[in-house]
């Protein structure tokens, strides 16, 4: 029994968590989530002239080697002016505040570039007396210039939405470091409790060991993504867990709405997700939504976006009836002509579930990652009511959905 193509303009998963993603423009309608959002992280492109990519790596042993990767387009940061630029910011900056509650906080991050006209364009639409803080992430990767002070830093502009702002700094403690405490005299109290002294102004001040110390507003403790980290996606430009972790924890409760309006790799949804927060993400990229999707495929999300209409492509499975479950085998995919990967290797995730109007609803889920490199090829689809369908989410970034024809 053969199997055909369906188009398909959603898909839903079970899960533990709640998010949205969206194939869609920062200057799109986000009207259906206004004023739900609690912390809006915006990462916008730098306009630094450059194309960035997704680094697809490629079947079994191109996961487990990281050679050969295919390389994908992921986004463009080249603008014809510098007011194309800041017309895109200003539409994805007012979107935002639309989708801020009164106590939501936003969080703009940028480079040397343009953040000083970002801090002119968030003083006019939140308000110069919502700004909280310029944040510093100082970091170390990179090169080094002989020509100048070599640029380690990137700015997040933090601004509230009203003085109703919920924050709580004590949800993101730092270790206490030994080396900034060496300088203060050391004692211990009548409890055995460590503590360190200082005298300024004629005041003496105390800092017990063992109480929590909280960040200030120059990040430094916080380093970019090694080559080798195993967070590493392919994608280009990827901001790191730790980063967004923080930037969530201070500013949301659990069950809160993260919203990302260029959500690139998913690294906001992933650790909203971690934490216990529902996400909404969005980004025009293919490439962006096959990442996304992978790292949250174990969510209950809901993706937003047509599949591909595949030309000639191909996909053989065998369903194999069962009492309480369906048994269904992956055996072949082609994405059609001019393509040089086909069979599984050319499948980086596939989903099993049932389909009915232009809805694909999954209910078992199997991809290609770092730790399981080898692509399941056999699913379970639970007895329930429903045309069975197929999803398969390829190396090249495109998505079909399958029913089987009938004889």
């Amino acid at each position: 029994m053969g199997w055909v193509q369906v188009p398909c303009r959603q898909e839903t998963h079970i899960g533990a968590a709640a998010g949205d993603l969206l194939l869609q423009d920062a200057r799109g309608d986000f009207s259906a989530w206004k004023g739900q959002a609690q912390c809006v992280y915006l990462d916008p492109p730098f306009m630094t002239g450059e194309e960035f990519f997704l680094r697809m790596r490629v079947g079994e042993k191109g996961w487990e080697t990281g050679k050969n990767p295919l390389v994908l387009p992921a986004y463009s940061d080249q603008f014809e002016s510098k007011d194309v630029y800041l017309s895109l910011l200003r539409a994805a900056l007012e979107n935002a505040k639309m989708l801020l509650n009164e106590t939501g906080s936003l969080f703009l991050h940028l480079d040397t570039r343009m953040a000083a006209y970002a801090r002119i364009l968030c003083d006019e639409i939140f308000g110069e007396n919502n700004f909280v803080n310029e944040i510093i992430w100082a970091y170390q990767s990179g090169g080094r210039s002989m020509k100048r002070f070599s640029r380690k830093h990137d700015v997040i502009l933090f601004y509230r939405k009203s003085r109703r702002q919920y924050f709580d700094i004590t949800a993101v403690p730092l270790p206490r470091s030994e080396n900034r405490s060496n300088h203060m005299r050391r004692c211990v109290d009548e409890n055995g409790r460590s503590y360190r002294t200082i005298q300024s102004g004629g005041k003496t001040y105390t800092y017990y060991d063992d109480e929590p110390v909280y960040p200030g507003d120059v990040w430094a403790d916080v380093s970019h993504l090694q080559q080798k980290d195993p967070q590493r996606t392919g994608y280009d430009t990827q901001k790191p867990m730790a980063l967004l972790s923080r930037i969530i924890l201070c500013s949301t409760r659990p069950g809160d709405l993260v919203a990302d309006l260029f959500g690139g790799s998913g690294t906001t949804a992933a650790a909203a997700a971690h934490h216990g927060r529902r996400y909404l993400s969005a980004d025009l990229s293919a490439a962006a939504l096959t990442v996304c999707r992978k790292r949250l495929l174990n969510t209950a999300l809901t993706l937003t976006a047509p599949t591909q209409k595949l030309q000639n492509a191909r996909m053989e499975a065998d369903f194999i009836p069962g009492i309480a479950f369906h048994d269904v085998h992956l055996a072949d995919y082609d994405p059609g002509p001019n393509v040089p990967i086909r069979g599984l290797d050319a499948v980086d995730q596939w989903s099993v579930g049932f389909y009915q109007d232009g809805v694909f609803r999954s209910q078992s889920n199997a991809a290609r990652r770092r730790q399981s490199p080898a692509l399941p090829d056999l699913l379970q689809l639970p007895q329930l009511r429903g045309t069975p369908a197929i999803l398969i989410a390829d190396i090249y970034g495109n998505r079909s959905v399958w029913l089987q024809e009938e004889t």
